[in-house]
């Protein structure tokens, strides 16, 4: 069983470019979801990967 508490490894690839609407290229995070990420909270740092996770799905549908 996952332990909840376990914080997730970041998603960072360096890359570090933002498009025109402020999502990295690389990791598909928001700014401030990238400068927040130290201190979210392991919860919190699952719901941005899944978000992130989304945007690199419809970012990949959209080509």
């Amino acid at each position: 069983m996952t332990n909840t508490a376990e914080r997730p490894a970041s998603p960072c690839v360096s890359v570090c470019r933002l498009d025109t609407a402020g999502v990295c290229l690389g990791c598909f995070r928001l700014l401030d979801e990238i400068s927040g990420w130290s201190a979210a909270n392991p919860g919190e740092q699952r719901r941005i990967l899944a978000r992130a996770e989304l945007r690199r799905q419809r970012a990949d549908t959209a080509v």
